[in-house]
């Protein structure tokens, strides 16, 4: 099989999978980069040896893991040589701790936003812990009011999750329905198109640009905060992980380093003792 027959099967795997279009074109161009610069006749060829060369010399350490996931997915997917990669590592950068807002700049958003369909955006984003991919790719049919909840649907790496609905959040709903009455997306265009994940950014800085806010404010930031704030009323990092899709606890568990309150509301076990 050729190289560029390799890469179709590879394409179209993906898509049977499940992953997001972005997810295609990120790992498809890793594909691309790696093979031209390896440059051997047939990807068969190319050894444990090659590819190690391939992530410590060309690749940014920041990337290693996008491209070491992408390259082995394709031998995987092409190949059948998973083993391949058991003994090829990749960089491992420490994640920075992002700056959260408090509780009360959130408030301060909400406050300066008269616009009913920013201010269901910013109460999503910031209720349910969505992404913003999440968010532009609802839809009025993922919402169930009967078991109040919304259904998000193939998001990061395919996975589906459910995030709970409250009342404040019906009522932002059924208030902006009144007035934008969108049809399939929940947010969409001029002409019904998908609400562009640019857009959300570009509102979501507004709002804190007109709240006084100083700090670089950002879509995914109200994720951030939502789940450091939930940490903070004292909810089980477990069920932070759940609604946010994590994997695993432990990329949750960088929010412990943003949550200032937790450790001084744990209840002492002494409390229960008659000294």
């Amino acid at each position: 099989m050729k190289t560029s027959e390799h890469k179709q099967t590879f394409i179209q795997e993906m898509k049977r999978r499940g992953y997001r279009q972005n997810s295609i074109q990120n790992y498809s161009s890793c594909i691309d980069v790696f093979l031209s610069t390896v440059k051997k006749d047939h990807p068969k060829n190319i050894n444990e040896q090659d590819i190690k060369d391939f992530l410590r010399n060309c690749v940014k350490a920041n990337t290693q893991r996008n491209y070491h996931s992408a390259i082995k997915l394709f031998y995987e997917i092409c190949l059948n040589q998973k083993q391949k990669f058991k003994n090829i590592p990749y960089t491992k950068v420490d994640k920075n701790i992002p700056i959260i807002l408090s509780v009360e700049e959130i408030q301060k958003m909400f406050n300066v936003c008269e616009n009913k369909k920013h201010k269901l955006m910013l109460a999503l984003l910031y209720s349910c812990s969505l992404r913003v991919s999440e968010l532009i790719n609802l839809k009025w049919k993922d919402v169930d009011r009967s078991r109040m909840v919304i259904y998000i649907l193939n998001a990061k790496c395919g996975k589906d999750r459910q995030v709970g609905l409250n009342e404040s959040l019906i009522k932002l709903m059924e208030d902006y329905y009144r007035e934008y009455k969108t049809q399939s997306f929940i947010f969409s265009g001029q002409f019904g198109e998908k609400y562009s994940d640019r857009s959300v950014g570009q509102v979501v800085k507004q709002l804190a640009k007109k709240a006084g806010i100083n700090k670089r404010v950002y879509t995914h930031l109200i994720r951030h905060c939502s789940a450091s704030h939930l940490l903070d009323v004292g909810t089980d990092i477990h069920m932070i992980q759940r609604l946010l899709g994590h994997s695993s606890v432990k990329t949750t568990s960088i929010y412990l380093h943003t949550s200032h309150t937790t450790i001084s509301k744990i209840k002492s076990p002494l409390e229960n003792i008659s000294l």
